[in-house]
């Protein structure tokens, strides 16, 4: 089987799975998860992209939620406007996390960057969820938990779709 073909069966069996899985867990994020499943691949495909989009996708997360927790804690909000507090905060965290590309660990800026806007999205885009006692909460509703446990499985899934892939297209054996 050619290898455009088998990516496409791989990842759409893999994914309406995921989809089922994550939609009747019910609490961890499907979108996130194909984020970092795209980041996967966009980090190689391989074992050394699975580990550059785990590491990335959770410091762009704890970053972010340091940031949105930085929006809430901070009153500069009161001085300067929300609106340009909020601005100031993302020019802070994101010359701080681009800066620390220079760790090797950390040089993916697009896996941070995915992590770090799937924070601010499920924290933005979810009711309730930008608030400091949900946010510092040992639970499923604070975005640093389950954005990374999201992207974590969203990464496993790409993982396990590459090497699905690389199933279907090896030729068969010879017989003899």
């Amino acid at each position: 089987m050619g290898a455009v073909l088998a990516t496409a069966l791989s990842v759409g069996i893999l994914g309406a799975v995921c989809t089922w899985f994550f939609l009747t867990a019910g609490t961890i994020l499907v979108w996130a998860a194909f984020v970092a499943w795209a980041c996967f691949f966009h980090s190689g495909g391989d074992a050394g992209g699975l580990k550059s989009t785990m590491i990335s996708n959770l410091f762009g997360s704890v970053v972010g939620w340091v940031g949105a927790l930085m929006i809430l804690i901070i009153p500069l909000g009161d001085v300067l406007t929300p609106n340009v507090w909020a601005g100031v905060v993302v020019l802070i965290t994101v010359v701080f996390y681009i800066m620390s590309s220079r760790i090797p660990a950390l040089a993916s800026v697009p896996g941070t960057t995915y992590g770090y806007a799937c924070t601010f999205a499920f924290l933005l885009q979810t009711q309730g969820k930008l608030d400091l006692g949900v946010m510092t909460s040992v639970s499923l509703d604070n975005a640093v938990i389950v954005v990374p446990i999201s992207m974590w499985l969203g990464a496993l899934f790409g993982f396990a779709s590459a090497k699905f892939a690389a199933f279907l297209t090896k030729p068969e054996a010879a017989t003899a």
